[in-house]
């Protein structure tokens, strides 16, 4: 078998610029340790315009392979920060007031998906299996099928799928989820996600479901479930070493006070940051005598600092973070401390495991891997304590943890003074329960089970498409 995955980016695919986020953390020790081919898109719209299929070689990763692919630079930034970013990421993660496209935003998400269907011409071989990853190619399956590509394709979409009144504002939902039905397989992080593409298209395209399958214009696709894990004890290993992390010392350092909360996000209107903050400041007020004694820690990667939802969030958080310190201020000590930059794994890993709480409230995350990345980097004999959004995909899993409405300000407040003095037996017991979970449910097992199913899937009978139930109006 022949693994080609397809995401938007590959890592390395520009020098010096790491990517941030669950999809490159999973990919990245499963490509190197399978020798899969993962193929992306360089994104460089600054350089000069190559051929039309141009490959660029990139070093290898482990035993896998990553290829980089030149998109059409005309359509590439109308498909990114266009249709990709500004009409399926804030409808997905129910913020279709936040919705911005026009017409030639959708024709390059067209061109850029038909484009990267011809690019995978070359790798539709004998043996091939093709996953493709995340919102950008939702349609890449039915461009395939078109040039004639027979081989099994499954797709795993890394963010929530949101009520159909969400996805019914993004223009030509109907045309996009149909396509999706090209995929053997489609997989989502979580049950609540599953069932409501299955309430999509039983009520937006008059289609019925059966034993998990759906029968459409290129045959039977399985719809499944597949909660994305981490390497636990890989991780946990990395944080042990990590402490003694130049970096990680520099900034622990500089928090003033015996104890802190740490939050890891990239800055994204998803994450609830401005909560967060407020969410301190309030719990300053409760506790009056916890100043002095903890600070805050964000770091907030930047991110699609093009899209204005993005800049106008960057010049909030920093007026709002600054609000709060001026208010709470002491002469030796200041709460919040406000990053926006990125940092490597490891230096993330060493602050995890220094930290005495981790803060993970987003208002809509697939899975969200950093309050998994915390849980596995504790201390067992003296672990912190992870706050949690209910709205997290995670929290299926993780409900060992002290699980908040990231909406709900004072609640939050609440149960960050209640983590900060929470005794040490309550804390080994509910880090706990919350590892033993995170090692049943890892990467590997995440992995292989997308895998054997997309192989389950492609066997069965493919359905005439006359047989296809659609109702549009």
């Amino acid at each position: 078998m022949t693994l080609v995955v397809v995401s938007n980016r590959v890592a390395g695919a520009k020098a010096g610029e790491p990517i941030s986020g669950g999809l490159a953390a999973a990919l990245i020790p499963m490509v190197s340790r399978y020798g899969a081919i993962w193929v992306g898109l360089s994104g460089d719209v600054g350089g000069a315009c190559r051929a039309r299929d141009a490959f660029v070689s990139i070093p290898a990763l482990g035993t896998g392979t990553t290829v980089v692919v030149e998109p059409p630079i005309q359509h590439y930034i109308n498909y990114y920060e266009g249709f990709a970013n500004s009409a399926l990421w804030p409808a997905l993660h129910s913020r279709v007031d936040l919705i911005r496209v026009t017409a030639d935003h959708y024709a390059s998400y067209r061109e850029v998906n038909a484009f990267m269907a011809r690019a995978l011409m070359r790798f539709d071989k004998p043996d091939s299996i093709f996953w493709i990853h995340d919102y950008h190619f939702l349609p890449l399956g039915a461009e395939m099928r078109r040039l004639g590509i027979k081989r099994p394709i499954g797709f795993f979409l890394h963010t929530p799928w949101p009520d159909r009144h969400c996805m019914a504002a993004v223009p030509h939902h109907r045309d996009i989820v149909q396509e999706m039905l090209a995929y053997d397989l489609v997989g989502f992080q979580t049950i609540e996600a599953r069932q409501n593409f299955e309430d999509y298209l039983r009520y937006e395209l008059g289609m019925t479901l059966k034993n998990d399958t759906i029968a459409g214009e290129w045959g039977c696709t399985q719809l499944a479930t597949f909660p994305i894990g981490i390497d636990v004890d890989e991780f946990a290993a990395r944080a042990t070493v990590a402490i003694e992390q130049s970096d990680v010392l520099r900034l622990r350092a500089s928090l003033k006070g015996p104890k802190f909360v740490l939050g890891v996000d990239r800055l994204d209107y998803s994450k609830g940051l401005a909560n967060r903050f407020r969410a301190f400041g309030r719990m300053l007020e409760i506790e009056p005598g916890l100043m002095r004694v903890v600070s805050f820690l964000q770091v907030a990667a930047p991110s699609r600092g093009n899209i204005r939802a993005y800049r106008e969030l960057k010049a909030d958080l920093e007026a709002l973070a600054t609000e709060i310190n001026c208010r709470h201020r002491q002469s030796d000590w200041t709460p919040i401390r406000y990053l926006n930059q990125e940092f490597s794994q490891l230096t993330l890993a060493g602050l995890y495991r220094t930290a005495q709480v981790g803060l993970v409230t987003p208002f809509r995350d697939g899975m969200n891997l950093v309050a998994k990345e915390f849980v596995a980097a504790q201390n067992p004999v003296d672990p912190g304590v992870l706050i949690l959004s209910t709205f997290a995909g995670a929290a299926e899993e993780l409900d060992a943890a002290l699980l908040v409405d990231p909406h709900d300000v004072d609640s939050m407040a609440l149960q960050i003074a209640k983590a900060l003095a929470m005794t040490i037996e309550e804390r080994r017991e509910r880090w706990q329960q919350m590892v033993t979970k995170l090692k049943r449910s890892s990467l590997q097992n995440w992995f292989s089970a997308f895998l054997n199913t997309l192989s389950e899937a492609r066997r069965l009978p493919p359905v005439p498409a006359n047989q296809a139930r659609m109702v549009l109006p």
